[in-house]
C-alpha cells in the first residue's frame, strides 16, 4: 500500500509541476483558432515527455530508498556489511567509477542500481539474495549492477523514455484533432470538441502501450550488456552464469513498478514483448557466446 500511495503522490506532483511550467512557458496553447500549432505542440510534448522522465531520474535514488526501505551502509556493523561495501568498492574501482552508495534492504532475492549520474549512484541488495547465494554468486550480481552504472544505463533509459513519451503525447493529440475535425466538419463552432478529448485519451493509452514495448526491448538489451559487463569485472562469465541459475531456483519478487527495470530479477511480463528482463536461460546462453 505504501508503494502505491508513494507512486501516486509522486506522479501527481510531477504532473502538477510540468503543467505549471508548460503554462508559464505558454507551450500548452497549441490549439488555436486557426487550428493545431504543430511547433507549439511538439514543444509541449517534449516538455511533458522529457520533463517527466528526467524528474523521475533525479528522484530515482531517493524514491528507491523510500519504496524498498533500503538502508545505506554508512559504517559497516557486521561482517556481511563489511564484505558488501568492500566488494562494491573493488568492483567500482575496476570499472573506473567513483564509489557508489551501498544499501541493504529486507526482501526477496533481488538487487538494483540507480542514480542520476555515475557520481551519484546507489547499489542495493536484498537480505534474501545475500542469504540465498554464495559470496561469489552475490559478487557477480553486484558486478552486474556496477556494470549498469558504468554503462550509463539509467540515463540512456531515461532518454529513450523521454523520446517515446514525446511521440505519444504529440501523436495522440494530432490524431485527436484530426478525428474531431472530421466529426465536426461543416460546423462553424471553433475550438476542439468532445471528440478531441476522447480520441486523445484513447490514443495516449494505445500509443503508450506500443511505446512500452520499445522501452521494454531496450531494457532487455541492457540486461545482456550488464551481464557481459559483470563477466568482464569478474574476469570470467562463470560466476554470473551461476548467479543466474541460482536466481532461477529462488522465489524472487519484482521491485516496485517505477523501478522494475532496475533489478537483477524482473517480472516476466504477461507477454514477452513487455518483459523488462530476458529469460534467465537466454542470459546464460548469451554469456556462453561471449
Amino acid at each position: 500500500m505504501k508503494r502505491v500511495v508513494l507512486f501516486l503522490i509522486t506522479n501527481l506532483a510531477v504532473m502538477l509541476v510540468l503543467g505549471l511550467v508548460s503554462s508559464l512557458l505558454g507551450v500548452n496553447r497549441f490549439l488555436t483558432a486557426n487550428g493545431l500549432n504543430l511547433g507549439m505542440l511538439l514543444a509541449f510534448s517534449a516538455l511533458i515527455g522529457f520533463g517527466g522522465a528526467f524528474i523521475s531520474l533525479l528522484m530515482s535514488k531517493q524514491m528507491a530508498k523510500w519504496s524498498t526501505g533500503a538502508r545505506v551502509i554508512e559504517s559497516p556493523s557486521t561482517s556481511t556489511e563489511v564484505w558488501l561495501v568492500d566488494t562494491v568498492a573493488r568492483l567500482a574501482d575496476r570499472a573506473g567509477l567513483p564509489m557508489p552508495e551501498v544499501a541493504i534492504y529486507d526482501g526477496e532475492p533481488n538487487a538494483f542500481a540507480t542514480g542520476a549520474t555515475k557520481n551519484s549512484s546507489l547499489v542495493a541488495v536484498s537480505t534474501g539474495l545475500l542469504q540465498g547465494m554464495t559470496r561469489e554468486e552475490a559478487e557477480a550480481v553486484l558486478a552486474h549492477e556496477v556494470a549498469h552504472i558504468a554503462n550509463g544505463d539509467m540515463v540512456t533509459l531515461t532518454l529513450i523514455q523521454g523520446v517515446v513519451n514525446t511521440f505519444v503525447v504529440f501523436l495522440s493529440r494530432v490524431v485527436g484533432y484530426l478525428v474531431d475535425s472530421f466529426l465536426r466538419r461543416g460546423e462553424e463552432n471553433s475550438g476542439p470538441g468532445i471528440g478531441y478529448m476522447v480520441t486523445s485519451m484513447i490514443c495516449e493509452v494505445v500509443f503508450g502501450v506500443l511505446a512500452s514495448i520499445i522501452v521494454a526491448w531496450f531494457s532487455r538489451q541492457r540486461e545482456f550488456r550488464a551481464d557481459a559487463g559483470a563477466a568482464q569485472l569478474m574476469r570470467s562469465p562463470v560466476p554470473m552464469q551461476n548467479a543466474l541459475r541460482r536466481l532461477g531456483s529462488m522465489h524472487t519478487e519484482p521491485l516496485p513498478q517505477s523501478m522494475a527495470a532496475s533489478g537483477i530479477a524482473g517480472g516476466p511480463g504477461w507477454m514477452s514483448l513487455f518483459a523488462t528482463h530476458p529469460p534467465l536461460e537466454d542470459r546464460i546462453a548469451a554469456l556462453n557466446r561471449a
